[in-house]
């Protein structure tokens, strides 16, 4: 049987603050730092999370991403996406961007991934919730999901999961809304920018992910528009149903994990 191969499953990648690298991370770490994060960063994120708690929603997202070709030149991969969210265990992604079109299913029991151009795909059997699932994948495949944080049960609790300090830095306008600039240090050398709406659903608008002590400094930039949190997805939208001519395949696992 053949492999469906990172590069068809870049939906994984395009999700991947440092995250839920952030989750295990600040589990593990040994006696971390107190975190020193200002009440009114503190106080956004909170509200994030509360919004993102929601029991459903969906948000469309454009994605660029840091990646090092074989002869070590950094270059970037775009992607754009849409991610329809259905808790406790509903999920799907539809992504396209430079290396294609993929899209991931999740109905509770199987998350499956699909490559769009090739029509091929893979399914693997997690029954969980959409971060138990994701924390799974990610493990099967070796990857970091930048924008898992926003999926868990507790976005808020997750995204500040490792951080050890934190500010607002301004207010700016990012398409004649008004947003909080804020500032997040996740040792060790990641540093974390969100910008979140300056209102009562402080909603993401933007997230830009820089990796200080890896080769080149390099980022992840995630933009955010058309959150809606009046979608009333149904089973059937979870629910993969094979194009004539699929073919299925194996999840390819990666030795070394993806670089961001």
């Amino acid at each position: 049987m053949s492999t469906m191969s990172l590069k068809a499953v870049a939906v994984l990648a395009g999700l991947g603050v440092a995250s839920l690298a952030g989750f295990d991370q600040a589990v593990h770490a040994a006696g971390p730092p107190r975190p020193t994060i200002s009440e009114n960063a503190s106080a956004a994120v909170a509200q994030m999370g509360k919004s993102l708690s929601a029991d459903q929603f969906s948000f469309r997202a454009r994605t660029l991403r840091t990646y090092v070709d074989a002869d070590g030149q950094p270059l970037h991969i775009g992607h754009s996406m849409k991610v329809t969210v259905r808790r406790p265990d509903g999920l799907l992604i539809e992504m396209s961007g430079d290396d294609g079109s993929t899209k991931l299913f999740y109905n509770g029991k199987t998350v499956v991934l699909f490559g769009v151009e090739n029509n091929q795909y893979s399914t693997l059997q997690v029954q969980n919730t959409i971060q138990g699932m994701l924390k799974e994948v990610m493990g099967r495949l070796r990857v970091d999901f930048p924008l898992a944080d926003f999926l868990t049960h507790n976005p808020g609790k997750s995204f500040l999961l490792g951080v050890t300090s934190g500010q607002e830095m301004n207010t700016v306008t990012i398409d004649g809304v008004p947003v909080r600039h804020l500032l997040f240090i996740q040792p060790p050398g990641i540093e974390l920018e969100l910008w979140l709406e300056k209102n009562d659903r402080a909603v993401p608008r933007r997230l830009i992910v820089t990796y200080r002590t890896l080769r080149d400094q390099p980022s992840f930039i995630a933009e955010f528009s058309d959150w809606n949190f009046s979608v009333h997805p149904t089973d059937a939208e979870f629910e993969f149903q094979p194009p004539a001519g699929a073919t299925q395949v194996a999840l390819k696992s990666t030795k070394h994990g993806a670089k961001p």
